[in-house]
Protein backbone atom coordinates (compact mmCIF):
# COMPACT_ATOMS: atom_id res chain seq x y z
CA UNK A 1 0.00 0.00 0.00
CA UNK A 2 1.27 3.56 -0.98
CA UNK A 3 1.59 6.02 1.45
CA UNK A 4 -1.64 8.03 1.86
CA UNK A 5 -1.61 11.26 -0.44
CA UNK A 6 -3.78 14.38 0.27
CA UNK A 7 -5.28 16.73 -1.63
CA UNK A 8 -8.07 19.29 -2.34
CA UNK A 9 -11.59 17.74 -4.25
CA UNK A 10 -12.15 18.26 -7.51
CA UNK A 11 -15.95 17.84 -8.94
CA UNK A 12 -15.12 14.65 -10.69
CA UNK A 13 -14.62 12.99 -6.37
CA UNK A 14 -17.80 14.09 -5.57
CA UNK A 15 -19.78 10.61 -6.14
CA UNK A 16 -16.97 8.99 -3.61
CA UNK A 17 -16.88 11.88 -1.09
CA UNK A 18 -21.23 11.44 -1.13
CA UNK A 19 -20.97 7.56 -0.41
CA UNK A 20 -18.63 7.81 1.85
CA UNK A 21 -20.48 10.97 4.04
CA UNK A 22 -23.89 9.24 3.55
CA UNK A 23 -22.31 5.93 4.98
CA UNK A 24 -20.26 7.76 7.83
CA UNK A 25 -23.41 9.85 8.52
CA UNK A 26 -25.96 7.02 8.75
CA UNK A 27 -23.28 5.06 11.09
CA UNK A 28 -22.99 7.57 13.50
CA UNK A 29 -25.23 10.07 13.58
CA UNK A 30 -28.80 8.83 12.44
CA UNK A 31 -29.34 7.12 15.37
CA UNK A 32 -28.85 9.97 17.52
CA UNK A 33 -31.31 12.68 15.83
CA UNK A 34 -34.72 13.17 15.13
CA UNK A 35 -37.01 11.94 12.65
CA UNK A 36 -37.12 14.88 10.53
CA UNK A 37 -33.38 15.34 9.74
CA UNK A 38 -32.83 11.77 9.62
CA UNK A 39 -35.36 11.83 6.49
CA UNK A 40 -34.03 14.88 5.13
CA UNK A 41 -30.55 13.02 5.15
CA UNK A 42 -31.65 10.68 1.66
CA UNK A 43 -28.53 9.56 -0.74
CA UNK A 44 -29.58 12.60 -3.18
CA UNK A 45 -28.96 14.62 -0.30
CA UNK A 46 -25.63 13.83 0.22
CA UNK A 47 -24.62 13.83 -3.63
CA UNK A 48 -26.02 17.20 -4.21
CA UNK A 49 -24.13 18.66 -0.84
CA UNK A 50 -21.02 17.08 -1.85
CA UNK A 51 -21.26 18.64 -5.02
CA UNK A 52 -21.78 22.19 -3.74
CA UNK A 53 -18.81 21.48 -1.33
CA UNK A 54 -15.97 20.32 -4.11
CA UNK A 55 -13.96 23.74 -2.70
CA UNK A 56 -14.06 23.30 0.76
CA UNK A 57 -13.36 19.54 0.66
CA UNK A 58 -9.91 18.22 1.06
CA UNK A 59 -9.44 14.63 0.23
CA UNK A 60 -6.77 11.65 1.71
CA UNK A 61 -6.70 8.59 -1.00
CA UNK A 62 -5.27 5.59 -0.61
CA UNK A 63 -3.48 3.54 -3.89
CA UNK A 64 -5.34 6.05 -5.95
CA UNK A 65 -9.15 5.79 -3.96
CA UNK A 66 -10.76 7.96 -2.07
CA UNK A 67 -10.38 6.73 1.35
CA UNK A 68 -11.70 9.86 3.53
CA UNK A 69 -12.12 13.78 3.86
CA UNK A 70 -12.57 16.74 5.78
CA UNK A 71 -14.92 19.77 5.09
CA UNK A 72 -13.89 23.61 6.56
CA UNK A 73 -16.35 26.23 7.49
CA UNK A 74 -14.54 29.28 8.80
CA UNK A 75 -13.07 27.91 12.20
CA UNK A 76 -15.39 24.49 11.78
CA UNK A 77 -13.97 21.22 10.82
CA UNK A 78 -17.57 20.94 9.20
CA UNK A 79 -17.28 17.26 8.08
CA UNK A 80 -14.83 14.60 8.40
CA UNK A 81 -15.33 10.72 7.66
CA UNK A 82 -13.19 8.03 6.59
CA UNK A 83 -14.48 5.17 4.29
CA UNK A 84 -15.73 1.96 6.38
CA UNK A 85 -12.99 -0.09 4.70
CA UNK A 86 -10.23 2.38 6.18
CA UNK A 87 -11.38 2.70 9.74
CA UNK A 88 -9.29 1.16 12.68
CA UNK A 89 -5.98 1.59 10.41
CA UNK A 90 -5.07 5.12 11.85
CA UNK A 91 -6.29 7.11 8.48
CA UNK A 92 -8.85 8.90 10.82
CA UNK A 93 -6.27 10.18 13.10
CA UNK A 94 -4.02 11.69 10.66
CA UNK A 95 -6.70 13.26 8.75
CA UNK A 96 -7.68 14.49 11.57
CA UNK A 97 -3.97 16.47 11.86
CA UNK A 98 -4.38 17.45 8.67
CA UNK A 99 -7.78 19.14 9.20
CA UNK A 100 -6.20 20.54 12.07
CA UNK A 101 -2.68 21.81 9.93
CA UNK A 102 -5.05 23.40 7.45
CA UNK A 103 -7.47 25.50 9.49
CA UNK A 104 -4.56 26.69 11.64
CA UNK A 105 -2.45 28.07 7.94
CA UNK A 106 -5.95 29.40 7.49
CA UNK A 107 -5.29 31.31 10.53
CA UNK A 108 -7.43 29.99 13.33
CA UNK A 109 -5.82 29.90 16.36
CA UNK A 110 -9.20 27.86 17.95
CA UNK A 111 -11.01 25.61 16.13
CA UNK A 112 -14.09 23.42 16.90
CA UNK A 113 -16.82 20.69 15.79
CA UNK A 114 -19.94 19.43 16.30
CA UNK A 115 -20.67 15.87 17.55
CA UNK A 116 -24.15 14.59 18.32
CA UNK A 117 -23.96 12.89 22.17
CA UNK A 118 -24.99 10.10 20.65
CA UNK A 119 -22.42 9.42 18.95
CA UNK A 120 -20.15 8.45 21.43
CA UNK A 121 -17.24 6.62 19.18
CA UNK A 122 -16.82 10.14 17.83
CA UNK A 123 -16.88 11.65 20.74
CA UNK A 124 -13.93 9.30 22.40
CA UNK A 125 -11.61 9.98 19.26
CA UNK A 126 -11.77 13.79 19.60
CA UNK A 127 -10.85 13.58 23.14
CA UNK A 128 -8.28 11.20 22.10
CA UNK A 129 -6.67 13.16 20.07
CA UNK A 130 -6.78 16.82 22.45
CA UNK A 131 -10.20 18.72 21.37
CA UNK A 132 -12.44 19.67 24.20
CA UNK A 133 -15.97 19.40 24.93
CA UNK A 134 -17.33 22.28 26.09
CA UNK A 135 -21.07 20.80 26.27
CA UNK A 136 -24.24 21.39 24.23
CA UNK A 137 -24.44 24.10 21.87
CA UNK A 138 -26.86 25.04 19.62
CA UNK A 139 -26.68 24.21 15.80
CA UNK A 140 -28.52 24.09 13.09
CA UNK A 141 -28.01 21.20 10.29
CA UNK A 142 -28.28 21.64 6.93
CA UNK A 143 -31.42 20.58 5.87
CA UNK A 144 -32.85 20.63 2.02
CA UNK A 145 -33.17 23.96 1.32
CA UNK A 146 -33.48 25.37 5.43
CA UNK A 147 -32.17 24.29 8.49
CA UNK A 148 -32.81 21.94 11.60
CA UNK A 149 -31.77 22.12 14.62
CA UNK A 150 -29.84 19.41 16.26
CA UNK A 151 -28.47 18.83 19.63
CA UNK A 152 -24.67 19.02 19.78
CA UNK A 153 -21.55 18.84 22.10
CA UNK A 154 -19.16 21.47 20.45
CA UNK A 155 -15.76 20.41 20.40
CA UNK A 156 -12.62 22.79 20.62
CA UNK A 157 -8.51 22.71 20.02
CA UNK A 158 -6.14 25.40 20.50
CA UNK A 159 -3.78 24.82 17.55
CA UNK A 160 -0.34 26.45 16.53
CA UNK A 161 -0.74 28.99 13.79
CA UNK A 162 1.10 28.02 10.91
Amino acid sequence: MAAPVLRPARPADAPAVATIWREGWDDGMRDHVDAELAAARTEESFRTRAGERVGDTILIEVDGTVAGFFMTDGAELEQIFVDRAHRGTGLAAQLLTAAEEHLAKAGHEEIWLAVVPGNTRARHFYTRHGWHDEGPHPYEAVAGEGTLPVEIHRYTKRVVRA
